[in-house]
């Protein structure tokens, strides 16, 4: 089967309603949105994950740029347009047929990009250590709280995993240096995170790993 790769940028509660969904979906568009809108290439994504979603809002102000496979023969269906340049190229699909469009996407949604505003607190869990969190301070705490207690840092990485998952990218980006963490003990974090990920057996890959091929 011949897959076609397809990209969508997104915000912070669509990922994690993705997420919710087991990486597998899109959630269902409101009311006042009757296209979904999956682009053609990676460069487009990023431009609006980069350019508009930070700034946003309701975008929880960060843009992530979601990858994932589609055959070629189901997106025959739907005219691509191009609706700016040549690389603004996008699939139009009906709201009423986006659940038929989930079911045909092969393997899981894959997150390779993100861009954050300055206002981005992040998914803030509601149980556990890091419970009420902002991502900064999950981050801090994951970095000095247990620095020392392997067995709480994979225990907390596997009770959060969506909170981890979707401030994974922010956290390899930020500068903690202001609450006294280099850029060696936050690598060294993210490092003990891939491990932990990897210890619990988590079927999702974190962010920045692709899942879905051509």
């Amino acid at each position: 089967m011949t897959m076609a790769t397809l990209f969508r940028p997104v915000g912070l509660h669509e990922l994690a309603l993705i997420w919710d969904a087991g990486m597998k979906a899109f959630p269902p568009r409101l009311p006042h949105q009757p296209i979904f809108y999956p682009v053609a290439n990676i460069n487009y994504a990023s431009q609006i994950a980069k350019d508009w979603n930070p700034k946003d809002e309701a975008s929880g102000f960060a843009g992530y740029v979601t990858q994932f496979a589609v055959p070629k023969a189901y997106l025959q269906n739907f005219e691509p347009r191009t609706v700016g340049a040549s690389v603004h190229l996008e699939y139009w699909i009906p709201a009423e047929e986006l659940a038929e469009f989930n079911a045909s996407i092969k393997g899981l949604i894959g997150v390779e990009a993100a861009y954050f505003g300055a206002a981005f607190k992040g998914f803030v869990p509601e149980q556990f250590g890091l419970k009420g969190r902002d991502a900064v301070r999950q981050f801090v705490t994951m970095s000095s709280k247990w620095e020392y207690d392997s067995a709480d840092f994979v225990r907390e990485t596997s009770a959060n995993r969506k909170a981890i998952f979707v401030n994974f990218l922010f956290w390899a980006q930020y500068d903690f240096a202001s609450f006294g963490i280099i850029q060696k003990q936050r690598d060294d974090t993210i490092g003990r995170i891939r491990d932990a990920w990897t210890f619990n057996h988590i079927d999702v890959p974190l962010p920045g790993t692709s899942v879905t091929g051509t």
